[in-house]
């Protein structure tokens, strides 16, 4: 297979994790007998101080073109005053509604091995398995604000076509899994949510072989700290998917370690591990590159269909975390480049005692 992949390493520790994601891609590549083509274009704060702008026309040309984007993070103190015309994660957002990547899937598992680190006991920790579908294009953030000397908005502002595309994604991946989806929503003060909810209510149907419940924001928050191994697949808004997948990370004992694809109804997506751009590590070889490894697994699944290569690393990145090495977040003392050279290795180790090849699973 020959693909177009652009990477926007961006702020931070960016460039580091996204660096370790693409060398493992290479591997794949070499190991599977595809051409990957990249190309690095700037994103966030870095395109701000050389182009004066977040998302400059390049860099948002060659997405519009590629097959796939790989992202590491946007942001940092130098670009944080709140007062600022142009920011960083403007960016970001602009990039999601020009791609048209509704829906925002992160996945969450808590590998056994790193259970110790999670702050819920561990007989809470068994079997959690959960995927969050956030609607990314729509809500709070790309609403309509206003800003006077003492009061400011912020529009929620969502039509049925927004809802219903990412809530039939949702029902389609909980199909695939456990068949159990749980939408949440704030339906009992927000109208946005009520519409929310009215549309679950009236795609239901249309899924029969999947149970639906319905959550309050405020409940699921709690819930997913009391009970997390009862939800499957769980869909909801904007802003509170931001809030409830940074709470799941939590749950998995470090925001270095989990991915995320955004997709839209075509080929191409975006990709990137869910932490930020931790500014007071960045340069300093020690970041977790798992969530930027793990997206670029997820790269391969939904944007070029290689399953078996994506499940190659997953493999690969289960084996890293459970004999080590580990990076300080998770307890351990290794920096970027000997996590990504563990994995590295795992990976080779998995093609060659693996019964078929990349090629045969991906034919």
């Amino acid at each position: 297979m020959k693909a177009h992949i652009v990477t926007l390493p961006g702020d931070g520790v960016g460039p580091e994790v996204t660096a370790a994601a693409v060398a493992v891609l290479n591997a794949v590549a070499k190991h599977g007998g595809h051409e990957f083509r990249f190309e690095e274009h700037a994103i966030g704060g870095t395109a701000i101080d050389a182009f004066g702008e977040p998302l400059p026309a390049a860099s948002l040309d060659a997405c519009k073109r590629a097959d796939a984007v790989l992202l590491g993070a946007v942001g940092g103190p130098k670009w944080s005053d709140p007062n600022a015309k142009v920011r960083p994660e403007q960016g970001l957002l602009a990039l999601r509604a020009a791609l048209g990547v509704y829906a925002n899937l992160r996945p969450l598992q808590v590998h056994p091995s790193l259970a110790n680190l999670s702050p819920l006991k561990n007989d809470k920790l068994k079997n959690v398995d959960v995927l969050f579908v956030r609607e990314l294009t729509g809500g709070t953030y790309f609403g309509a604000k206003t800003r006077t000397e003492d009061t400011a908005t912020d529009e929620c502002k969502y039509t049925v076509h927004e809802i219903e595309r990412v809530v039939r994604r949702a029902f389609d991946l909980a199909r695939g899994r456990k068949k159990h989806l749980t939408s949440v929503d704030k339906a009992n003060v927000l109208e946005t949510s009520r519409l929310w909810r009215s549309t679950v209510q009236r795609i239901a149907p249309d899924y029969a072989d999947v149970t639906v419940e319905h959550q309050l924001v405020d409940s699921m928050a709690m819930l997913l700290l009391t009970q997390p191994s009862h939800y499957d697949v769980v869909v909801t808004e904007n802003l509170f998917g931001d809030i409830l997948t940074d709470e799941a990370a939590a749950i998995a004992g470090s925001l270095g370690l989990l991915p995320s694809a955004s997709l839209g109804d075509g080929r191409n997506g975006l990709y990137e591990p869910i932490h930020g751009s931790a500014p007071d590590i960045a340069g300093k070889g020690i970041a977790n590159p798992t969530g930027a490894i793990l997206s670029a697994a997820m790269l391969l699944r939904y944007s070029l269909h290689l399953d078996a290569e994506a499940t190659a690393i997953e493999a690969a990145v289960n084996q890293v975390l459970r004999d080590g090495p580990h990076t300080r977040d998770i307890g351990g003392d290794a920096g970027t480049d000997a996590v990504r050279n563990a994995v590295l290795r795992a990976l080779e180790h998995h093609v060659k005692t693996s019964n078929a090849s990349f090629a045969d699973a991906s034919a």
